[in-house]
């Protein structure tokens, strides 16, 4: 099998000399609800076919609407289709809505999509509860990365994630120096690396934990395939870009291969975004594996396609905040009862924070490098066959 390597292809380079009017703020939004109606009204300025799913039963902070939106751009038939996706992780959803709406309002990026006879698939707050209400799980406390598993089968097994989670959330908040004392001592045991992937790896088990994979298909799970049915049931070639924040150093955008555990996938991969992509699989990535990433529905819906998955994940702040920050936002969900005003108030805020970096710098940072792997993507997608 043959790649034709478009993560070096001389065009690439042009991504970073584009002209945009606008300031790099202006495609960011504060909240949920202005997010959405940015990237409603962006993509209705392009004539999008545009697509609501409400969330039923639930309303966001600000008593809104919750929904998942979608907008599409290209030919109905297309047999290339190109896929960006924000908000698996609730408030990871500020970096990723921001690069949908400077996508929709780059004129150049649209144009090399069109001449690539490629679609293009934005789907804006996967998560849309999480966004609003600033927290990482959906409306029951679900992971949506870990939700995308074959609830007829064995679910994936982590044995350690019960002893952790007690060891992560304790009963009280702020934990206190006894608390901090037996993470350090579990971690001298077993090592950082076990800790990390009993913690973050996903769990079944524990309803209230954190990495709580469910026992059934979320809401988001079941309208993600609903829409890979409508847009990519045809496609013979599918790109699919899905944006994450919170791991690695600040405004450094890790290519993560989020795709199966298949070598000629991970090869696909690499020829499209370069070969400094990390895989799950192999040492050295930021993020440890798991199991039932969004992603992974391509593999039921698209059998047909052969696709090139990339996870961006953004770093924020180094990864104790976010960890903190992370076990806070844990334990107030699950003792909304035992937390204080001030609390139910300060956590929520402090997630958003690490999770999205409200700097001009960051931004652009955040966004240059978006579209430098959706042009790659555009690229690649041009010249398949």
């Amino acid at each position: 099998m043959r790649f034709i390597d478009c993560s070096r292809h001389p065009d690439a380079a042009s991504a970073a000399h584009f002209h945009m009017t606008l300031p790099i703020r202006s495609h960011f939004s504060d909240t949920y609800a202005a997010a959405r109606t940015a990237f409603k009204e962006a993509a209705s300025s392009k004539n999008a076919q545009l697509q609501t799913f409400v969330l039923p039963g639930y309303r966001g902070a600000q008593d809104e609407e919750l929904s998942m939106d979608s907008a599409y751009l290209g030919s109905p038939d297309s047999m290339k289709l190109l896929i960006v996706s924000s908000g698996v992780h609730g408030p990871e959803g500020f970096c990723g809505s921001g690069c949908q709406v400077a996508l929709l309002r780059d004129d150049d990026m649209q144009s090399r999509l069109e001449k690539a006879g490629t679609g293009l698939l934005l789907i804006h707050a996967v998560n849309p509860y999480g966004f609003s209400h600033l927290q990482r799980t959906n409306e029951d406390n679900v992971d949506l990365n870990r939700n995308f598993v074959d609830f007829n089968a064995p679910l994936p097994s982590n044995e350690a994630a019960g002893a952790v989670n007690d060891l992560v959330l304790p009963k009280q908040w702020p934990p206190t120096p006894e608390d901090d004392a037996a993470i350090a001592a579990y971690i001298a045991r077993h090592g950082e690396l076990a800790f990390r992937t009993s913690m973050s790896g996903g769990q079944h088990t524990h309803p209230k934990g954190m990495f709580y994979g469910g026992s059934a298909p979320a809401w988001s799970n079941h309208t993600v395939r609903a829409l890979l049915r409508q847009h990519a049931s045809q496609a013979r070639h599918v790109g699919w870009i899905d944006i994450h924040t919170g791991l690695g150093p600040f405004g450094h955008a890790e290519k993560i291969f989020s795709g199966p555990n298949r070598a000629s996938d991970l090869a696909r991969a690499r020829a499209w975004w370069g070969r400094d992509m990390m895989s799950l699989f192999e040492e050295g990535a930021a993020a440890v594996v798991s199991h039932g990433a969004t992603q992974l529905s391509a593999v039921q819906e698209c059998p047909q396609a052969q696709v090139g998955w990339l996870g961006l994940e953004y770093g924020t702040y180094p990864g104790g905040a976010v960890t903190t920050a992370l076990r806070a936002s844990q334990w107030l969900i699950a003792n909304r009862h035992l937390a204080s005003a001030e609390q139910r108030r300060a956590i929520p805020q402090a997630l958003k924070e690490v999770f999205y970096v409200d700097q001009d710098d960051w931004k652009g940072m955040v966004w240059g490098q978006a579209r430098v792997a959706m042009l790659q993507a555009a690229l690649s997608l041009q010249h398949a066959a």
